[in-house]
């Protein structure tokens, strides 16, 4: 299935396609804070609509994951990174996906608060 999302105002949005059955909900301060849940994908799943330049990018602790933000509304609907194997992979925040209802959505509980 292919979904829609975006920032709230729009600057950043995207399409992926997958099947989305589980995402991963972690306890650690950034990903608490913002209530992130996540959908992780190959990064070819994933298409950028919107040009780069309107991405901001943050990382912290390992600086594994390059966690991408609108500058002009705040809003995080994804972030890339590199799984073990080496494979990009794409971290939708898929409370920024259109038209996704989250009750049915098996969650992952991660522990990044100990990592």
């Amino acid at each position: 299935m292919k979904y829609r999302g975006s920032c709230h105002c729009g600057k950043i949005a995207f399409e992926v396609e997958g099947t989305l059955e589980q995402v991963m909900e972690c306890n650690c301060s950034l990903c608490s804070r913002r209530g992130y849940m996540l959908w992780f994908v190959p990064r070819e799943q994933f298409k950028l609509s919107t040009p780069e330049s309107g991405l901001s990018t943050y990382r912290f602790n390992r600086m594994h994951i390059a966690h991408h933000f609108c500058a002009n509304c705040g809003c995080a609907p994804f972030g890339e990174a590199t799984d073990p194997r080496g494979k990009a992979m794409a971290a939708v925040n898929v409370r920024c996906l259109e038209d996704v209802p989250l009750d049915g959505l098996k969650i992952l509980k991660v522990d990044g608060k100990t990592f």
